[in-house]
């Protein structure tokens, strides 16, 4: 289950910080693009560095999981709200190709001189270290209240490996990757690491231990999926709706 939301949720960030830098690539040029995405994962690196022994060493494992717990809940129910409006039609579901081509006409406005390797440095290093914080937040929390960084970080580590590689070959962006249903699921494993997690910090003993994750994500998605219905009958979707941003 943790190798499974880490490798998703990573996998989701990937896709849309890869979109961003093949944008930038195709109409700013790749070496500033490239240099973007270099400092912004030595500045994450350092991140880890700074915050992974502090978290592990220094504070509590009850107030830990406490706070793990509720981080984890906000980015799950951030995730769910989106995923239930768009599974009710009231949402544009977060589409790769329009944020590719909509990223791909900013940049191709032409910069003023000597600015155009600035502009393509700050997006493409903006993309991959807000998508990358998010994976970075994934891989601690997760990692560390299950004893597991070690494995959470592998689990990051392949996800991103196979984005990368995938984007290569595709040499454009992820369009196909199902991203909304992705987070559907991720955003389910997050509220249940971190019902549970937050249960455990607060002195809850669950019944059947770890086991009690999965019956909390059945009991998210049953929930989730009597929304969404009801969403379908009552709810009219707005005009203009249009595709999220980039970050999620």
């Amino acid at each position: 289950m943790l190798v499974a939301a880490v490798f998703l949720a990573s996998a989701v960030e990937m896709v849309e910080a890869l979109t961003i830098v093949i944008a930038v690539g195709v109409t700013r040029g790749w070496r500033p693009a490239l240099k973007g995405v270099a400092v912004a994962i030595a500045a994450l690196a350092a991140l880890v560095a700074a915050l992974g022994p502090a978290l592990v060493h220094l504070v509590p494992l009850s107030a830990l999981r406490v706070v793990v717990g509720g981080v984890l809940l906000v980015f799950g129910l951030q995730w769910l709200r989106k995923a239930a409006l768009r599974s009710a039609g009231l949402k544009a579901k977060h589409d790769e190709d329009a944020i590719f081509r909509e990223q791909v006409e900013e940049l191709a406005v032409e910069a003023a001189p000597g600015r155009g390797d600035a502009v393509a440095f700050t997006v493409a290093f903006k993309g991959v270290f807000l998508e990358g914080l998010e994976v970075v937040i994934v891989v601690l929390t997760l990692g560390i209240t299950g004893h597991r960084i070690g494995l959470a970080a592998a689990a990051a580590s392949a996800a991103i490996v196979i984005v990368g590689v995938i984007g290569v070959v595709v040499a454009r962006q992820l369009a196909g990757v199902p991203e909304n249903a992705m987070k559907t699921g991720v955003g389910l494993m997050l509220i249940g690491f971190g019902t549970f997690w937050s249960g455990e910090g607060v002195g809850i003993h669950w019944s059947g231990s770890d086991l009690a994750i999965p019956v909390l994500v059945a009991l998210y998605g049953a929930c989730l999926w009597a929304i969404v219905a009801l969403l379908r009958r009552t709810a009219v979707p707005e005009r203009g709706e249009v595709a999220d941003a980039p970050s999620s």
